[in-house]
């Protein structure tokens, strides 16, 4: 159930070993410049009925205590499911496509 072939992941050993893993933490550290313009946001709620789906094994679903809890009582008025699913990581979509679909399926067909 790989979601990354072995030909795949030569691609990114071998980028990787040419250039370092600089431009991966890019990201990170720009990641911060963003908060300022999430400030707009502080107090609003998502109105529109939503769906949280995570791989179980996914740090982002962990990294703050009471997150997942705060989501479905002050984010999200209208959240209709939490699902963190088994056999998959952060790449939930892609690492366990099935299982993925099968929740939005369920999830469109509830609020149309």
């Amino acid at each position: 159930n790989a979601w990354l072939t072995e030909a795949e992941l030569a691609v990114y050993a071998e980028e990787f070993g040419r250039t370092g893993f600089q431009g991966g933490l890019q990201w990170y550290r720009a990641g911060g410049q963003g908060i300022a313009e999430m400030e707009v946001y502080a107090g609003r709620h998502i109105e529109q009925p939503s769906l949280f789906i995570a791989g179980a094994s996914d740090w982002g679903a962990y990294q703050s205590p009471g997150a997942l809890e705060r989501m479905h009582d002050h984010a999200c008025t209208d959240l209709r499911g939490i699902h963190l699913v088994e056999g998959a990581g952060h790449w939930v979509q892609q690492e366990q496509p099935e299982a993925t679909a099968q929740l939005l399926l369920e999830f469109l067909g509830a609020i149309r």
